[in-house]
């Protein structure tokens, strides 16, 4: 079988501190995000927010300052305005704004109007248009929370009831600290809260599992073997550097794939995939650095295995 690395000796464990220092600085930043998200400071997506998306394309290159100017000046001061690039369709723009209606037109058609006015040697192509009310949005959040609520409880009592409880809460505190880590990066990168950056998070959440599942398996193979030694933190290192080679090819091979999708999936697409980018980094790092060394640190407090 190919093997990236030949047979390691690192000792994970003896940099733990050091890893809890850095998780600690993801997770308050992740904390902080989610925190002005619920105060309704964050970046909500339509999905969430509610509001208008149209996206289209003009026949002839144009400033983004100036479409900016031309929609700000038709009602629509907090538009947002995304370039797209798109080979088969140059000059594509996405156009997001917070109204559905505007005295009593739809937004869709107000946009259209306003643009097709402040440009009328220029054609504008509509490619699709996107409407969601505040109510819809505001029952799409409330569905979303409870998803991922009954997602979490279901990974800590599978991993229970697979190897013990402490196991469950180490491993339920990495999968946490993974999706908390990078809602905060996309807070700091300004990026939207969109559904489709929560089924990111979901995946990735089971990405991260599955590596820790992997890395518990082989602890709990060595607990047998060296059980008499005594030596839980060894154990420990010995289990991560044998499953190492294994979880970077797995890590490698998934990055692959979501890089190209990023590259080559579209702008609808970049999000989703930056996200699942984000998150083989962070929970490949979590399953040596995070979940682990918890357990081992549960062990050193309360003595359960070696007693």
């Amino acid at each position: 079988m190919f093997r990236i690395l030949k047979e390691t000796n690192i000792d994970f464990i003896g940099q733990r501190y050091k890893a809890f220092t850095f998780s600690g600085i993801l997770l308050a930043i992740g904390l902080f995000a989610i925190v002005m998200i619920i105060l309704g400071k964050g970046n909500m997506g339509l999905d969430f927010a509610g509001g208008t998306m149209l996206q289209g394309n003009f026949n002839q290159a144009i400033n983004v300052s100036d479409l900016r100017s031309a929609v700000t000046g038709g009602g629509f001061e907090e538009a947002s305005i995304q370039k797209v690039e798109r080979f088969n369709a140059p000059n594509s723009f996405i156009i997001r704004v917070k109204e559905t209606t505007v005295g009593g037109e739809k937004a869709v058609d107000k946009l259209m109007s306003t643009i097709l006015t402040s440009f009328p040697n220029n054609k504008f192509n509509k490619d699709s248009e996107h409407t969601i009310g505040p109510a819809v949005g505001e029952s799409l959040r409330k569905t979303t929370q409870w998803a991922v609520l009954i997602s979490v409880l279901g990974m800590l009592v599978y991993i229970w009831l697979r190897f013990d409880f402490r196991s469950g809460v180490a491993a339920t505190v990495a999968t946490f600290h993974d999706v908390i880590a990078v809602m905060g990066i996309f807070y700091i990168l300004d990026k939207e809260v969109t559904l489709l950056l929560i089924t990111a998070l979901l995946t990735l959440a089971g990405y991260s599992l599955t590596d820790t599942v992997v890395v518990y398996d082989r602890i709990r193979e060595n607990l047998k073997k060296f059980r008499k030694k005594g030596d839980f933190v060894n154990t420990v290192n010995r289990s991560i550097n044998e499953v190492l080679s294994r979880t970077i090819m797995t890590s490698m091979t998934v990055l692959l794939v979501v890089v190209v999708l990023f590259l080559f999936g579209g702008e609808v697409l970049r999000d989703f995939s930056l996200a699942m980018i984000l998150g083989v980094i962070v929970g490949t790092y979590s399953s040596v650095f995070v979940a682990s060394p918890i357990v081992v640190e549960w062990e050193a407090r309360s003595p359960r295995r070696f007693r």
